[in-house]
């Protein structure tokens, strides 16, 4: 079950947006190789501002994550991309629907 979340927020330096908007992008591979990430979003919230988001079925998942490749390339290329640094917040779920479509 899941019951774990991150919430990214990501806010663009000025002429970076589409640079962000790419790496998030690219990010989806990443995240479709990590096992323990089972949901991953990749988010644009406004004209500049971005955001992720994943959920976990149990708290060792959610720390690979964070310790996984895309924290890490993240953190490698937030000073060149982004304002200021990605606001990461744990999140608990509190319930959840999953309908494939």
């Amino acid at each position: 079950m899941i019951t774990l979340a991150l919430f990214a927020r990501l806010e663009a330096k000025p002429g970076k947006e589409q640079a962000v908007a790419e790496f998030l992008q690219a990010g989806l591979a990443m995240a479709n190789n990590e096992a323990t990430t089972p949901i991953w979003f990749a988010l644009q919230l406004g004209p500049s501002t971005f955001g992720i988001f994943d959920a976990f079925t149990d708290e060792a998942g959610r720390q690979a994550h964070l310790n996984g490749p895309i924290a890490q390339a993240l953190m490698a290329k937030a000073a060149d991309l982004l304002a200021i640094p990605p606001s990461i917040e744990p999140i608990t779920v509190l319930g959840m629907k999953n309908a494939r479509t």
